[in-house]
């Protein structure tokens, strides 16, 4: 919700929330029978103005806002709701969004105008033919290597900023002070009415659509997930990410790197509620006095995965520890899924710098935890690499489809601050350029070069191929049905 602080315009900055905010405003002012003269009477404005607003033309200030809702005597909150009040305000914001996108600019048609004359049928086959265009669109365009340069462009920026993002921290923080959290972890309670300030219910559905990890129903306010899920996909974690997208105001993504960047800012922020910035920062500054950092630590104090602890370790060590690190994701044959860098570090990468979906040497932590006795207890190492030492901690977070092994590292200057540093385990790596594991050794060539003929596994990857559509990967027509489905039942 919007600062209502102060009288300057609300930040309704978005196309789609002055839409829907004119939009809200029509349709109350023609609810109570009132013309733009009479409502602008009321409230002392012209009736220009207030057909600017109700175009989606002009953002309103905190005065004006507040006396057009006691002239229609609706809560502030209610003119503010982003959802269309109606079938009829939602297709004319749907319109007006389409002829403002560039794929429908390129058109060269002339501006359509819509009166109250043109029939509700006439705007949905405007709309369903548009949205054809982009999906035929989508086809052509949504490729795994768009995909795998949108993913790079985008850790890129996450290393330039130490992943740390300053708005994400303050949504999170806000919507975490508005529901009384005070310190350390999240209780049920305190997620239940996070859901209920963004205005939504919880229900569990066995029948979820496999492609989607939760639905959002905008019409009920209802989100629907599944109950039974580990590792750092867990009901809470998912719920918290799902209401991230709404804090943070997330549209429809316009293309992949759209799509990329709202899922890493709604992961972000589910992180940053569950691991509070206000309450994690002097945690683990204390324990660097301490010279006694670890992400099982952190992991175990805010009762969340060790993925979840490791992920939001590297959003706070260099803004706040002065600490620069590296984290990887992978499976037990080194593919990686998830990698982050601002150390120095080089991980392997294709030729469009894309690090996902590539094999980590076998010399790494990643890898050698997989080997280890108690592979699901943290498995220290130092790594010699080219671009120096490391110090890592490895662990493997399970999940229900497979095993994932979840690393931070640091240089080695910067080991003296963690636990586990007095580890004796050493590995030396030349990759990613050089002679190491990715060839075989000679005398093993020359008995086997020709001989062998192994079948490949097809390996599936987020990044490895990219289904067209808004929600890439998500069949929309199963969502539909499942969303049609429940809003019959309740």
């Amino acid at each position: 919700m919007p600062s209502l602080l102060g009288e300057e315009p609300l930040s309704l900055t978005q196309e789609l929330d002055l839409l829907a905010f004119g939009q809200r405003l029509k349709h109350l002012r023609r609810q109570r029978g009132l013309t733009l003269s009479e409502l602008g009477e009321r409230v002392g404005r012209a009736p220009s103005q207030l057909s600017l607003l109700e175009n989606g033309k002009r953002e309103p200030k905190l005065s004006l806002l507040k006396s057009l809702a006691g002239a229609l005597n609706v809560p502030v909150e209610e003119l503010l709701r982003r959802q269309a009040p109606n079938r009829r305000a939602q297709l004319e914001i749907a319109l007006e969004e389409a002829q403002r996108d560039p794929l429908y600019a390129d058109l060269g048609l002339s501006r359509l105008k819509v009166s109250a004359r043109v029939p509700n049928d006439v705007l949905e086959h405007i709309l369903a033919l548009f949205e054809e265009l982009k999906a035929r669109q989508a086809k052509g365009t949504a490729t795994p290597e768009e995909a795998r340069a949108a993913n790079a462009e985008l850790r890129r920026k996450q290393s330039e900023l130490g992943n740390y993002f300053e708005d994400i921290e303050r949504a999170a923080a806000e919507a975490l002070a508005a529901v009384g959290y005070r310190s350390g972890a999240l209780s049920q309670s305190t997620v239940q009415a996070l859901v209920a300030h963004f205005g939504f219910t919880v229900h569990t559905a066995p029948d979820l659509p496999r492609s989607a990890r939760s639905v959002t129903d905008l019409r009920n306010r209802r989100i629907y997930l599944k109950r039974e899920q580990l590792g750092m996909h867990t009901p809470r974690t998912i719920l918290l990410q799902t209401i991230g997208h709404f804090a943070l105001a997330h549209h429809k993504p316009r293309d992949f790197a759209d799509f990329l960047r709202q899922r890493v800012e709604a992961n972000y922020f589910a992180a940053a509620v569950l691991v509070p910035e206000a309450a994690a920062a002097p945690y683990l500054l204390e324990a660097k006095r301490d010279r006694a950092l670890s992400v099982e630590d952190l992991r175990d104090v805010f009762a969340v995965s060790y993925e979840m602890a490791a992920h939001r370790f590297t959003n706070l060590a260099t803004h706040h520890l002065d600490l620069v690190c590296h984290f990887v994701r992978n499976d037990a044959g080194g593919i990686i899924y998830k990698a982050y860098e601002n150390d120095g570090i080089i991980f392997p990468a294709d030729e469009q710098g894309a690090i996902e979906g590539q094999r980590l040497c076998q010399q790494w932590s990643g890898r050698q935890v997989f080997q280890a006795r108690d592979r699901f207890s943290p498995y220290h190492q130092y790594s010699d690499s080219p671009t120096g030492t490391h110090f890592c901690v490895a662990h493997v977070d399970p999940s229900q489809e497979k095993d994932f092994a979840i690393t931070l590292g640091v240089p080695f200057r910067e080991s003296r601050w963690f636990r586990g540093r007095e580890t004796t385990v050493r590995k030396k790596s030349n990759c990613p350029a050089g002679e190491c594991c990715r060839r075989p050794p000679s005398e093993l060539s020359q008995r086997w070069d020709g001989y062998a003929w192994p079948s490949a596994r097809a390996h599936s990857h987020v990044l490895a191929a990219l289904p067209p559509g808004s929600f890439p990967g998500v069949d929309e027509a199963d969502v539909y049905a499942f969303l049609e489905r429940h809003a019959i039942t309740g």
